[in-house]
């Protein structure tokens, strides 16, 4: 009897431990295959047969549909260059360039991955809408107050994700470096007190 119940506590602890490490990789993610480059992260095999088994149950738990690797590549940031949160009340300047890539768009989430509504009904940019300097750099203001030039709106919410999404980009398993792939800047340049 004294087998029996240490077998169904070890079964029990297992199960618990199996389930717990499966939720938190399925809802925080892990680091497997992913590309890191300034604040701004990819996960490139996504899209592909190649996909970890993590990253699957991730996909599958959200309801996303990934960009296949022949389409291009999606990468998110949540903070700064300096790893500060992104604060919808805070002006944050995304600027620079961005890497080769025939399309591109740069969208605003909550952190649950919705839009977020604005009166503008301006949810991000593309690569075609966004006014560039003479060299081809770019800056977009993201804050929650109207802004001039490239503005996008927050709604002035708490924590929010900016996904870059590359289409037809060289950008993926074999990028390492800022060099390989020249990603915008993210910066804080001012929040209310």
């Amino acid at each position: 009897m004294r087998l029996l119940f240490i077998t169904m506590v070890t079964l029990l602890i297992a199960t618990g431990v199996g389930i717990g490490a499966t939720w938190m990789t399925t809802t925080r993610g892990t680091e497997f295959g992913t590309l890191t480059i300034g604040a701004w992260t990819a996960r490139p095999k996504t899209g592909t047969a190649d996909v970890d088994p993590y990253a699957r149950a991730t996909i599958t738990r959200n309801g996303e549909l990934p960009i296949g690797t022949g389409d291009g590549v999606a990468f998110t940031a949540t903070t700064d260059d300096k790893k500060k949160p992104l604060d919808g009340r805070c002006d944050i300047l995304v600027s620079g360039v961005t890497p080769p890539a025939r399309f591109w768009t740069l969208t605003l989430y909550d952190r649950k991955g919705h839009l977020v509504a604005n009166s503008l009904q301006r949810y991000g940019f593309t690569s075609q809408e966004l006014v560039r300097g003479a060299d081809g750099s770019f800056e977009i203001r993201v804050a929650a107050r109207s802004r001039a030039g490239n503005w996008l709106p927050t709604g002035g919410i708490e924590r929010y994700a900016l996904m870059l999404r590359l289409y037809d980009t060289p950008v993926g398993v074999a990028t390492r470096t800022q060099r390989d792939a020249p990603m915008p800047s993210i910066s804080t340049v001012g929040c209310p007190s």
